[in-house]
């Protein structure tokens, strides 16, 4: 049995969900350690070592210490290749590269807008800027605009299997949807819709949400 690794961080946060989900789809036992943010945990001289820039999340896996999400979750495929959902990142160099090019493209392109949508709308101690909530709701309808369109060609992002390409999405996603008023630049798209329904539903996802209620 495989020695459960451990996950530094509060379930709410955007990026230890992504890690989360992907544990979860890999069945890789894992440790969560919450770090309260509020009270500066984040920046203890001890967390400092495994996390250099006091964020969430931090992972271990023994002596290894890794501390960007998508790094991580992609860590844990590699590693886990043959446990769990075995095609969460491709099984072949041109499905991996696939599945990174969507990847990079939540983190580059789908996330700024939507992460800052969440941030602005559901963390944020100042007044909203409308302005600038415009703004990224503008740039956000572009990239599902292209979304739409490859989702009517196939299933998910990288093809027809659900892949680390569409759960990377999964956190800013469902913020967006069930928790602010900006869920309608999902659901009127037809084929985001499909593909955002699906992909929301899986049993993974309900795990992390489970988790964050009870955190």
């Amino acid at each position: 049995m495989a020695t459960p690794v451990t996950i530094y961080g509060p379930p709410l946060s955007t990026a230890v969900s992504r890690v989360l989900a992907t544990l979860i789809e890999k069945d890789v036992p894992f440790h969560l350690i919450p770090i309260d943010l509020s009270k500066g945990e984040q920046k203890k001289p001890e967390y400092l070592k495994i996390q250099p820039f006091g964020q969430v999340p931090a992972f271990r896996d023994e002596s290894i210490t890794l501390f960007e999400s998508r790094a991580i979750c992609r860590y844990i495929c590699d590693k886990y290749a043959d446990k769990g959902n075995r095609s969460l990142y491709g099984t072949d160099i041109l499905s991996k590269a696939n599945i990174d090019q969507w990847v990079e493209t939540d983190g580059q392109t789908f996330g700024p807008p939507s992460g800052d949508l969440v941030h602005d709308l559901l963390f944020s101690s100042v007044p909203v800027d409308e302005a600038l909530i415009k703004k990224n709701v503008d740039k956000l309808a572009k990239v599902l605009d292209i979304y739409e369109q490859k989702l009517g060609q196939t299933r998910f992002l990288a093809g027809d299997e659900f892949s680390f390409a569409d759960l990377s999405h999964l956190p800013n996603g469902d913020y967006l949807v069930n928790s602010t008023d900006k869920g309608y630049l999902f659901t009127s798209r037809k084929n985001v819709n499909r593909w955002w329904t699906e992909i929301s539903n899986r049993e993974s996802w309900k795990k992390v949400l489970e988790m964050r209620k009870n955190a």
